[in-house]
């Protein structure tokens, strides 16, 4: 009787300990399934589906051009020249205008210090080169700037038939374009070249362009 009592309890904790076990199984599983995030899948059309897992990427916007004009003096036999590059911001290619007389011969260059001669505003010898800058001052342009200040500078090279050293002379020739751009010049047209070309940069530390009406 006693080994029969024995085993049938035994038998009972067997018993109890297996459901133990079967509950705690179920509540881990439940447990778990909880805590597993639930994806919701959109209904419709297959196409609406398709629209929605594709969604072409947005070109980035593209970057506005810029343009410059380059106030420049240079060395040369006398007392320097100053001229200008104009363009675009990254091209190798630049525009070059400047007021010096016709030719590269002494004998206009000496009369012009008495008497208007004829004038070239195109590059001259140096223009190009850098080792004989001495100063220079770049102010940046819009689009929209660029177009009104490149045509007023092609205006005065087309207008501008004479030099002379005195009146009419390379730095009174870019100081109009300055001008018309609404930057403050020199009060003087007779300083040497670099000497205003410094100057209209001192002038003009964070002035903001602005566009005189057109000629």
């Amino acid at each position: 009787m006693n080994v029969l009592s024995n085993n049938t309890r035994c038998l009972r904790g067997l018993a109890g300990l297996l459901a133990i076990t079967i509950w705690a199984g179920f509540g881990i599983t439940s447990g778990h399934a909880q805590s597993v995030p639930v994806t919701r899948v959109a209904t419709g059309s297959p196409d609406a589906a398709a629209e929605l897992a594709v969604q072409p990427a947005k070109p980035a916007p593209k970057a506005a051009a810029r343009y410059y004009v380059d106030f420049r003096a240079r060395t040369a036999s006398s007392y320097g020249h100053a001229f200008i590059w104009y363009g675009r911001v990254g091209q190798r290619a630049v525009e070059v205008a400047g007021l010096h007389p016709a030719t590269d011969s002494v004998i206009p260059y000496i009369l012009g210090h008495i008497i208007p001669v004829p004038s070239e505003t195109g590059k001259s010898y140096g223009d190009l080169d850098e080792q004989y800058l001495t100063a220079s001052y770049r102010v940046f342009l819009s689009e929209a700037e660029a177009r009104k200040v490149f045509a007023y500078i092609k205006h005065k090279q087309a207008t501008s038939p004479v030099w002379n050293a005195a009146t009419i002379n390379c730095v009174a020739f870019i100081s109009d374009i300055a001008q018309y751009m609404g930057l403050e010049v020199p009060g003087s047209n007779l300083l040497y070249p670099e000497e205003w070309v410094n100057r209209l940069r001192t002038l003009n530390r964070g002035r903001k362009v602005q566009i005189a009406a057109a000629p």
